[in-house]
């Protein structure tokens, strides 16, 4: 079968711009890794580190060992949108929609009791939470958003609208929980490079100040 001129044109247009797009979003990609690593590391000042890599240039996760004021360790998976890619990028903003940071920080203190904020409409696929048909249930309002929350004592939901409430942006807070079971307090939102530092600040403020104070605790 015979090739036009047209078409074989058209493959050569597309396999340089994939080319370009590859070189082009491989490095913006491991400069946003790169600054996220050194601004929460210069926040977070941890006593040991380890880095885990992704795999291609999709993100790392980082496992820090703290041991200072209420954080024992401090961990965090940073996914990123596959800029490298002409042809799946445009599919990623539909289905991943952003660059995610999944946060994950386990105090001294023991967290006693339950709670969930949700951001309603994010997820496409509500992950399952072990303890549901327990837990009150109510719809609260931050910042313009709808949030479900799903709690064992209400004042422990009003403490996690006034952490997102402090966030840069509260909008791009999509799930926040404190966790028995676990002993885990966790965040997931999609970062700003420009805000990251202030956000972390925001955490690990919580952690120290809240969650030692007992106001999960008792």
């Amino acid at each position: 079968m015979e090739i036009s001129s047209t078409l074989l044109f058209a493959l050569m247009v597309v396999a340089a711009l994939t080319s370009i797009q590859f070189y082009k979003g491989r490095k913006l990609n491991l400069q946003i890794m790169q600054h996220y690593l050194r601004s929460i590391e210069e926040v977070v000042k941890p006593d040991d580190k380890d880095y885990v890599w992704l795999g291609g240039y999709i993100g790392f996760r980082a496992n820090y060992k703290v041991n200072r004021d209420n954080v024992r360790k401090f961990e965090y998976t940073l996914t990123l949108l596959p800029r490298q890619s002409l042809l799946y990028f445009p599919i990623a903003l539909v289905t991943s929609r952003h660059d995610k940071i999944y946060f994950v920080v386990r105090p001294f203190s023991q967290i006693k009791h339950e709670v969930h904020l949700i951001q309603k409409g994010y997820y496409r696929m509500r992950p399952s939470i072990e303890n549901e048909d327990f837990l009150q249930k109510d719809t609260v309002v931050i910042e313009g958003r709808e949030y479900e929350a799903l709690f064992e004592k209400r004042r422990d939901v009003e403490s996690l609208k006034g952490l997102i409430t402090s966030m840069s942006k509260p909008e791009n807070v999509k799930h926040v929980s404190l966790t028995p079971k676990t002993n885990v307090f966790y965040v997931l939102m999609k970062p700003e490079p420009d805000t990251i530092d202030h956000d972390v600040r925001k955490i690990l403020d919580f952690t120290n100040r809240k969650l030692n104070e007992g106001s999960f605790s008792s």
